[in-house]
């Protein structure tokens, strides 16, 4: 029987890091994976194959709608979509390619097959019919998330997808209707509506971006509208009818009343995902779930099973690839005997697609709710010198700082690069530091970055170019 310091179940972005992490400290570490490739969702079907597909197509957009008023004259850009998806596919590939790169050098073993927690020290791995028992010291649940499934409407990746099947169209959809105006509907939705689409996305909400500040969701919405997206809020989808050539979905308004019939090529189903806690025999085990269904941790990213910890999109929190990276290094730092920690007041999100939409820290609503004292800045990409001469100058930065301490709170920012911007913000953050540090600090001109000094400055009523 083998035996190690530390078995991780699941290789995406928590589980492989958290395993190279603990390799660094010394520990004897094997991963267990279930999936041909490493990875995880990320890699494989979600925020990588997205980014790709996200990039080709605003590239094949710019060449048909930009491109000439730039004075570069290119005949009118055909889509090859097979090549986009192979384009997509070479990404994947590198990545995982990485990832099993990372493993050989860090001498981790992965152990292909489904893994089981019998016990404390026990995990069984199955694969192919047949299965093999590992003792280890202490085990790290990291097996993600699942896409959150509509009650009567089955997903069948080719007319009703979720956003795995969304990745791999083989042909552009007429007419695209997305379920959910979240982060992934929006993003796959720009995807399709820029390679011809026809896109509409229907949300339970009365806003996009449930959870984003409400000023910066207010203002994407009306540039998505500008670039064709049509919404539908406070609605629902009770039903498709599939039996005919095209779709039929049934959309009746959340707070009640008369249903209307939407016709549709696709349906893609996203609102939202589940931890993915199937076939680990945690019940069995004694690892203890919480009302939601994901893993119960205290701080230390401990279950209530001894020597069993959990991170990721199964624990609480937000289910980001960043945030499940953190607290993999934490974890395995905490196995070691060291003070590994995660501050969850500073996890920036961003929205992929043009322009972009991040964020971190508190939205104005959650300061609103806490009734904390706040100032607010605001510079909009319209006085941008960067932004103003490459003529893209849609959306603004927003600061908010404590009212007593000038502490910033949380900065938003939609924008061509925000979710590049965003990071000088976290930094500031991490460190405590107030708008006056950030609006005193020397950016290069011209770099849209100067619109987040200026925002910093308007703070205190005083920007420049405004």
């Amino acid at each position: 029987m083998a035996t190690y310091d530390l078995v991780v179940i699941g290789t995406g972005p928590g589980g492989y890091v958290c395993a190279v992490r603990a390799a660094q400290l010394g520990m004897k570490v094997a991963v267990v994976e279930k999936n041909a490739t490493l990875g995880g969702t990320c890699l494989n079907v979600g925020c990588m194959p997205s980014k790709a597909l996200l990039h080709a197509s605003e590239m094949f957009e710019e060449a048909g709608h930009s491109f000439a008023k730039m004075g570069v004259s290119v005949s009118s850009p055909k889509l090859d979509l097979p090549a986009m998806m192979n384009f997509k596919q070479q990404g994947i590939d590198g990545n995982v390619k990485g990832v099993e790169f990372l493993m050989k050098k860090n001498k981790i073993d992965v152990l292909k097959g489904t893994g089981k927690i019998l016990g404390t020290g026990k995990v069984e791995i199955s694969a192919d019919g047949k299965s093999q028992v590992v003792e280890t010291k202490n085990i790290v649940i990291a097996t993600g998330s699942d896409i959150a499934r509509l009650k009567g409407i089955e997903i069948d990746e080719k007319r009703i997808v979720s956003s795995t099947g969304a990745l791999s169209l083989d042909k552009v959809p007429g007419k695209l209707l997305i379920v959910g105006a979240g982060v992934i509907g929006l993003e796959l939705g720009s995807v399709w509506h820029r390679l011809g689409a026809e896109v509409v996305v229907v949300e339970f909400l009365d806003r996009i971006l449930p959870g984003m500040d409400g000023e910066i969701a207010k203002q994407f919405q009306r540039i998505l509208e500008k670039q064709g997206f049509a919404f539908k809020l406070g609605a629902k989808v009770t039903a498709v009818d599939t039996s005919g050539k095209t779709l039929k979905a049934t959309i009746e308004p959340a707070a009640g009343g008369a249903a209307e019939t939407l016709e549709a090529d696709v349906v893609l189903v996203c609102i939202g995902r589940v931890p993915y806690t199937d076939g680990l025999g945690l019940k069995e085990a004694g690892v203890a779930l919480d009302p939601r269904g994901r893993v119960q941790i205290d701080p230390h990213f401990a279950t209530s099973l001894k020597g069993v910890y959990a991170i990721g999109d199964v624990v609480a929190g937000p289910m980001l690839a960043h945030k499940a990276e953190d607290e993999g290094v934490a974890v395995a730092e905490i196995i070691a005997g060291q003070a590994g920690h995660v501050n969850y007041d500073v996890i920036p999100g961003v929205v992929y697609t043009t322009p972009e939409v991040s964020s971190v820290g508190k939205t104005e609503e959650e300061l609103k709710q806490a009734g904390i004292g706040y100032t607010v800045g605001k510079f909009p990409f319209t006085a941008n010198g960067r932004s103003k001469v490459n003529q893209t100058t849609d959306g603004f930065v927003k600061i908010l700082a404590d009212a007593k301490t000038d502490r910033v709170l949380g900065v938003h920012i939609i924008g061509r690069e925000a979710g590049e911007m965003i990071h000088e913000a976290c930094v500031l953050m991490e460190f405590g530091g107030s708008a006056e540090d950030l609006a005193r600090t020397c950016h290069a001109h011209p770099t849209r970055s100067e619109a987040v000094k200026e925002a910093a400055l308007a703070v205190g009523k005083r920007a420049i170019h405004m």
